[in-house]
């Protein structure tokens, strides 16, 4: 099995060839100082902010309880600072979480819109 950063590599993988089914991408693994967004995505007058969490099993609870309220408050500090950089003034955005688990070599997305 990978080890937990290939792992976190191959659910980004994942993540962004399942986004850019349905948005168009605009940044991968954006950083602002040290915190980091894994997709900003658009569609329409929408930005998305993704997170993607990835685990080798359920066995030690969902990815998507990894998102605690610390790491949307590093999200929200990251969305804004990505918007005024690019002086963006979408009509919404959101914020968004996919959560892939594997099974083996299976796995399960589970895409959560608008979480926070």
């Amino acid at each position: 099995m990978l080890n937990h950063i290939g792992l976190g590599q191959r659910g980004e993988t994942i993540a962004r060839e399942y986004v850019s089914r349905h948005c168009t991408l605009l940044h991968l693994n954006w950083k602002s100082g040290r915190r980091e967004i894994d997709i900003i995505a658009a569609k329409e007058q929408t930005i998305y902010f993704i997170e993607v969490k990835t685990r080798s099993s359920a066995l030690f609870g969902w990815p998507e309880e990894a998102v605690n309220y610390r790491k949307q408050e590093h999200i929200r500090g990251v969305a804004t600072d990505y918007l005024l950089r690019y002086e963006l003034h979408p009509v919404a955005i959101r914020f968004d979480i996919i959560a892939i688990t594997f099974f083996g070599e299976t796995y399960e997305l589970m895409h959560l819109r608008d979480v926070f």
